[in-house]
């Protein structure tokens, strides 16, 4: 499940919330939706200036926003982010093959229907009870060609055909960390795999002071791939608070002029590390493996207030 950490989170749920069945909220003249899933208790706000657009937080931790009338809008600063690789992973409007390891309210895949429409889309989202609230408040369109599969992000990726995808999305996390067996030189080697030679990997990753994790998976990141980069907010790469990064890379040479111009336009502006300066960046840090690995650090809960 991605989750934003750089927006604050909703209300917290009230008394008799996630009953089965769900329960609903008055908010303004439409209602909440309140359910509990695999990974906690679920709910969907409805967006006060846009008229059929949500917020889903899980456990008070705003993971995705989605706007049904206009899925090309991307309200939180990290999906943007990752909405910009979307973008340059080949010229516009061209159909690609894309995965999304974690669904949320599935922003991106339905962002890349929207804007490169006839791509075909594969979606691994382990939590079962989230996957039928959302397709069931929050339809997926019909015509979008998006499969998705109930199951664990590295066994879906392993179920991925060799160089099938144009582009891999790892959007996860697991009561707001990324999980342990997602952050090794053995995943990163899965999802090479899956990727067309060429192919693009985005990932939305969350740390804080010191930044040892973020160090860790740039090392990790660039012990598989050629080509690296980092998208991030400065005082989140200054180490003044924990944030959202995402992390980009490839074979071959990544559009890295163009996310910068970008990231910098964003209405949150970002920076943009690469090459030289991102291997200084992460300070000399060891790529993880499987046996090494731990989970992302967990937010403080002044980030989700």
């Amino acid at each position: 499940m991605g989750r934003s950490t750089g927006r604050a989170a909703g209300p917290k749920p009230g008394p008799g919330a996630g009953k089965a069945g769900g329960a609903r909220r008055a908010r303004g003249a439409v209602e909440a939706v309140v359910e509990a899933v695999d990974g906690g208790l679920a709910e969907l706000i409805p967006d006060r200036d846009r008229t059929r657009a949500w917020t889903l937080l899980v456990d008070g931790a705003p993971q995705s926003h989605v706007d049904l009338d206009d899925p090309a809008h991307l309200g939180f600063e990290y999906q943007r982010r990752l909405g910009h690789v979307i973008d340059l992973t080949a010229p516009p409007g061209r159909p690609v093959h894309a995965v999304h390891l974690g669904g949320g309210a599935f922003t991106l895949a339905r962002y890349t229907a929207a804007t490169r429409p006839r791509s075909t889309q594969q979606v691994v989202e382990r939590d079962e009870a989230l996957v039928r609230l959302v397709r069931r408040e929050l339809p997926l369109d019909a015509n979008a060609r998006i499969r998705v599969r109930s199951a664990d992000a590295r066994v879906g990726l392993a179920k991925v055909p060799d160089g099938w995808a144009d582009l891999v999305i790892a959007d996860v996390f697991s009561g707001a960390r990324t999980p342990a067996h997602l952050t090794s030189t053995e995943f990163l080697a899965e999802v090479r795999r899956a990727l067309k030679p060429g192919g693009l990997y985005a990932a939305n990753l969350a740390d804080g002071p010191p930044l040892a994790h973020l160090r860790g998976q740039i090392a990790t990141v660039a012990a598989v791939f050629a080509e690296t980069a980092l998208i991030a907010d400065a005082a989140v790469l200054r180490g003044k608070r924990f944030g959202n990064a995402v992390l980009v890379a490839s074979d071959l040479p990544l559009p890295v002029a163009e996310l910068t111009r970008r990231a910098a336009s964003d209405p949150h502006p970002a920076r943009v590390e690469h090459g030289r300066a991102l291997i200084d960046f992460s300070g000399g840090a060891a790529p993880v493996t499987d046996a090494a690995a731990v989970a992302s650090p967990a937010p403080p809960p002044s980030v989700f207030r």
